[in-house]
């Protein structure tokens, strides 16, 4: 009886909620939440940066449910402004707490395009107070950058910080058993060590100089000053307002309305201001060519993603969701070329295998080509995935290769009897039987199985890298061990193709699909978004209220430090080898 009662109430308040949201849906619908409104002959794109995007727009949840967009969103309709006569610019407002640097870059060579069209970027700063200088490089080619009067841009280096636990883990009485192929493979240093190592530390410091010296390149360039001069200025953060426009890192201050009011003087009283989100670009005529952009964004992880209308939204590469969008797209006899974009830190080399399966089958047995085009990290099994391509195309501050293994366990058995929990198993069969609960330490054997295990894992992954980069076995290890690199050092190394972004990566795929440069192709997305409600669809244009409340109410548990580590947490109990890099966050 009380499970009928249990069952009932769960019936009664389903019933209650989709009533509540059939409610808001029609009420929506009546007040032209969905539909988007007629675009002005004349107009102005707006882009915050404040606004936190993933990658790519959601798949799945309330996120997809209402149209929130994805920074490929961004990129693409910024690309497609370039040849729209009615827009005359952009207006950006700046992050105040960094972007990161391979967006940076991105968002650079979206505006010096539209620029070279004769489209004008204003943009306006009310400081910059962490994040390194990616918010600052990504306006510095502004027509006319703006900072605020009082406000701060502190832009003086690139920080990696990366949070070593063994102190805590030594205290509870836990041992980290998790064993690394190679020396450069740190991911578990974040448990086993109390500071970094000099492989971790040589890795990480070539890659945060390699990050560096490209920002340096970029501001320098764009401001019209040396690099010498660009790396003094911004080395004496924090700067002020004054001192900006002073050292030619600015161009006036003055508040947002000095901006607007500086915009109208370019484009005219009678432009209008038209939201990015808002922004339709001109449509290509359904005959014309198909490119898929298929994205992969965050740990990779076996199975399918989960949509349901509470989820986050598909962050995650799901080796079955990912593996069927890219057969998918292979399917689509429309489509003449696949572009991948993957940003992703790794994770499962099974679920990486099972992707990289998928993309052997859409070059051989559906001969499309595949241009891999890397976002902010794609490294580990972020890497694995790619290497397949036809083409890889990385930005030069993309975190790639850290073509390395690892796998173990935590042993918590020690730490447990010391609050008076005594853990003890009874196992049947084989060494290796129950080698990987987290009751004990390994014994020697089954340390030895492990080491085996790993190194198969590992040299699977040199043979693909091999197969796919042309390379010998011995010239990939010697650039693999475990060890990151910048995009422009992984070029250098032979590990990526080509240096760019979104937009480089389908002009490749245009490229090799024999597709007449000045003919339009149609981008379609994958996977297809899925809402994850009986009522189907999406809304396609939501408020910015509504998009912003998401925002905020998504930030609650997005707390970078939190979510690496539960994601390196889980990855150690998964009792799967992992191809993922450690915990570190750019600042």
């Amino acid at each position: 009886m009380k499970i009928f009662f249990l069952a009932l109430g769960g019936a009664i308040l389903g019933t209650i909620l989709a009533i509540v949201l059939m409610i808001f849906i029609g009420m929506s619908a009546l007040g032209g939440l969905g539909q988007p409104e007629k675009l002005p002959d004349d107009m102005v794109l707006t882009l915050d940066l404040r606004d936190q995007l993933p990658d790519q727009a959601p798949t799945g949840g309330l996120s997809a449910f209402f149209g929130q967009q994805g920074f490929l969103d961004a990129l693409t309709k910024l690309d497609a402004a370039v040849d729209d006569d009615r827009v005359k610019g952009v207006y950006i407002r700046a992050s105040e707490f960094g972007i990161g640097s391979s967006r940076a870059e991105e968002l650079r060579a979206a505006f010096l395009k539209l620029q070279a069209a004769d489209k004008f970027v204003i943009a306006h700063s009310q400081g910059s107070y962490g994040g390194g200088p990616s918010g600052y490089r990504a306006l510095a080619a502004a027509d006319e950058l703006w900072v605020q009067p009082g406000s701060e841009i502190i832009a003086g280096g690139i920080t990696f910080e990366t949070m070593f636990m063994k102190g805590l883990l030594d205290r509870l009485s836990i041992t980290p058993q998790i064993e690394a192929l190679y020396e450069y493979k740190n991911s578990p240093n974040g448990y086993k060590e109390t500071d970094y190592t000099e492989p971790h530390r040589e890795a990480m410091t070539q890659l945060a100089e390699s990050v560096w010296t490209v920002s340096l390149i970029d501001i320098a360039e764009d401001r019209g000053i040396s690099m010498e001069d660009a790396r003094l200025a911004l080395e004496s953060s924090p700067l002020n307002a004054e001192r900006l426009v002073e050292l030619q890192l600015a161009d006036h201050m003055g508040w947002p309305r000095s901006a607007v009011a500086a915009i109208y003087e370019r484009a005219g009283e009678d432009v209008g201001f038209v939201d990015m989100a808002a922004y339709i670009p001109p449509s290509s005529a359904f005959s014309s060519p198909v490119i898929a952009i298929v994205g992969g964004e965050g740990p990779i992880t076996t199975g399918w993603a989960d949509e349901s209308p509470f989820s986050n939204g598909g962050a995650g590469m799901s080796s079955d969701t990912i593996s069927a969008a890219i057969i998918e797209a292979a399917e689509n006899e429309s489509v003449e070329a696949i572009v991948f974009r993957v940003d992703s830190p790794g994770g499962s080399p099974v679920a990486s295998d099972q992707i990289w399966n998928a993309i052997e089958l859409a070059k051989t047995k559906y001969n499309k080509p595949v241009v891999v085009s890397m976002g902010s990290v794609a490294a580990s099994g972020g890497y694995y995935v790619a290497t397949g391509a036809d083409w890889i195309i990385a930005n030069r501050t993309t975190i790639t290769g850290s073509i390395g293994i690892y796998g173990g366990k935590m042993a918590f058995a020690e730490g447990l009897a010391q609050i008076g929990v005594n853990v003890r198993t009874i196992s049947v069969g084989g060494p290796f039987s129950g080698a990987l609960t987290s009751a004990d330490v390994f014994t020697e054997e089954q340390h030895v199985r492990l080491q085996d295990w790993l190194k198969r894992g590992y040299d699977r992954f040199l043979l693909l890298v091999s197969e796919g980069r042309g390379m010998t076995i011995e010239e990939v290890h010697e650039r693999a061990r475990g060890r990151v690199w910048s995009g422009e050092d992984a070029f250098e190394q032979g590990l990526v193709d080509e240096l760019g972004g979104l937009i480089a990566a389908i002009e490749k795929a245009r490229e090799f699909a024999k597709i007449e440069p000045d003919s339009d192709v149609r981008l379609l997305m994958y996977p297809r978004n899925s809402s994850g409600f009986p009522f189907g669809g999406s809304f396609s244009s939501a408020s910015s209220a509504d998009l912003s409340a998401l925002s905020q109410l998504s930030e609650i548990m997005a707390d970078p430090r939190m979510q690496a580590l539960l994601e390196e947490f889980e990855s150690t109990q998964s009792g799967q080898l992992q191809a993922r890099l450690p915990a570190m966050i750019e600042r």
